[in-house]
């Protein structure tokens, strides 16, 4: 473990300045394809292109922070350990792409103490001795970094359910964990060569946010964009014929079901049941207190909407 310096003595823009020389431990998730937040593709274009980064210093982020020390204070309260504070950005000695910012260290235990917030809805991903595997990947990042035997992860879910657990080093997930960094750093960052843009909800997101500003020119397209709007047509037509045939099988299913509320096989349990859904009245309403009355409840949002037409037949 070499350690690069004292993080107390940068400004927030310097800290990320610096985290942009390499792969921290929140990234490790994402270069595995385990962080179902962020695509390869977009940590590539934030270490590539830093002002291109998604503000992401929202209202999770805020408390998450804050309450960090009281989670940390929490585990030495239930485990009787003593943790303190670890002020330096860390750089692997041998993988000097590989960064560390640890939450806590272990007094008397070469090991790391990694806080985390999150969702009740989020519970049943800790039950039992699992831990999200986005944040095992960042934990054993932290311990290849570290050289560190061991960690413990602390959480407090929902606000009023607190999870610890202890994390053996593991060689294994350590070592495809630098495989996988090292390629992604030197194979994409460092060569300038982008990661396939995926179809992921993260990616989408992202590119949403990239290119939200529009101007109103019209470019030309390359052959290469008619092969993917070929591709976009098949897979159109690929799952209107899905659903058709869904829709068949269901039919036929329910047909067996007939009356009957539920149904079970030797495989499997089937379920018929009638299912009441509320909605508003949006023109009652607008009778009863007026359009203007209603327009100030109700909440509008833009997004870019892409849509193709063909203008030729092909050959």
């Amino acid at each position: 473990m070499a350690e690069l310096l004292n993080v107390k003595d940068l400004t927030h823009e310097e800290w990320l300045r610096e985290r942009n020389t390499g792969l921290g431990g929140s990234d490790a998730g994402t270069v595995l394809g385990v962080n179902k937040w962020k695509s390869k593709a977009q940590l590539f274009l934030e270490k590539t292109n830093p002002e291109l980064r998604k503000d992401i210093d929202n209202d999770y982020i805020h408390f998450g922070n804050i309450l960090e020390d009281v989670v940390a204070k929490e585990f030495e309260r239930r485990t009787g350990k003593k943790v303190r504070r670890d002020n330096r950005m860390l750089r692997h000695p041998k993988h000097d792409f590989m960064l560390a910012n640890l939450d806590r260290v272990v007094v008397g235990e070469k090991a790391l103490l990694e806080c985390k917030t999150t969702s009740q809805y989020n519970k049943e991903l800790w039950e039992g001795d699992d831990v999200p595997a986005q944040y095992l990947c960042q934990v054993q990042h932290y311990l290849a970094v570290t050289g560190y035997e061991k960690a413990y992860i602390a959480v407090l879910i929902g606000g009023n359910n607190f999870v610890w657990k202890e994390i053996e080093r593991d060689e294994e997930l350590i070592n495809i964990i630098i495989e996988a960094e090292y390629d992604f750093w030197h194979n994409n960052v460092l060569a300038n060569v982008i990661p396939e843009i995926d179809g992921s909800g993260a990616m989408t997101s992202f590119i949403n946010h990239m290119y939200s500003e529009i101007d109103d020119e019209q470019v030309e397209l390359s052959e290469d964009a008619d092969t993917l709007i070929r591709a976009i047509e098949s897979c159109k037509s690929s799952i209107k014929e899905t659903k058709e045939l869904q829709s068949k099988y269901e039919n036929q299913l329910k047909d067996t079901l007939k009356h009957s509320t539920k149904g079970a096989s030797q495989n499997y349990i089937v379920t018929w049941k009638p299912q009441t859904r509320r909605t508003l009245d949006k023109k009652a309403l607008e009778e009863e207190y007026g359009k203007d009355t209603l327009d100030k409840y109700t909440k509008e949002t833009e997004s870019r909407i892409l849509r193709i037409k063909q203008i030729k037949e092909e050959q």
